[in-house]
């Protein structure tokens, strides 16, 4: 019953910010275009309920086919200085806008509103055995990892902060969660890593 009223949530909660933020999804689409070469929407294989695939939407950030750049512990390299990163890239990515589409990840059913934010399929290798509760879940737009550190506490702790909450989720912690997510977008905390040691490798990223 918990599990059917957080799904019903999800739908409700994306139909309501889709038609709130259409008006600026339409504008950041045309900022997008005209600024950058390359499609309007990054889209890229993350792990999600069960670790089966799913197509992620993002608004693009970065120069088109842009180097996927690691860290040494296999996660994503982020940083406020990163080349690859265009100008309305750093703004959307400041203000957490880059990542409204993934509201439609929500309404078709990939993704939930409050859940464990979802890997890069490849990452799973980097997974230890409790790690792999997280796919217990659809992952979410936001979620505990979030509102406990973001990009400034190593994957790993994110990580274990996504096994804590499908560990010990309820509907009052994902409404705790969705409340405590507004202040950190707004305040615009802990986007980046600010970690320097990155493997770098060919696949394209954004």
């Amino acid at each position: 019953m918990a599990t059917r009223l957080k799904r019903m949530i999800d739908i409700l909660g994306s139909l309501l910010a889709l038609s709130l933020f259409a008006p600026v999804m339409i504008l950041l689409a045309l900022a997008v275009r005209m600024t950058s070469r390359g499609p309007i929407l990054f889209r890229q294989q993350r792990l999600g309920l069960a670790g089966i695939p799913f197509s992620i939407l993002k608004f693009r950030t970065m120069r088109h086919n842009a180097e996927d750049i690691r860290n040494s512990d296999g996660s994503s390299y982020s940083a406020s200085d990163d080349p690859r990163v265009t100008a309305i890239g750093r703004l959307m990515r400041k203000s957490s806008m880059d990542e409204l589409p993934q509201f439609w990840n929500v309404l078709r059913g990939e993704m939930s509103l409050v859940g464990p934010r979802p890997d890069q399929v490849d990452q799973l290798t980097y997974y230890t055995p409790e790690d792999r509760i997280k796919l217990r879940m659809r992952p979410g737009i936001t979620g505990l990892a979030q509102i406990s550190g973001r990009n400034s506490i190593s994957w790993a702790r994110r990580r274990q902060f996504d096994a804590e909450y499908v560990t010990n989720w309820s509907l009052g912690e994902d409404l705790r969660i969705l409340l405590m997510t507004i202040p950190y977008v707004l305040l615009r905390r802990d986007i980046h890593t600010g970690r320097d040691n990155a493997d770098r490798n060919s696949t394209a990223a954004a």
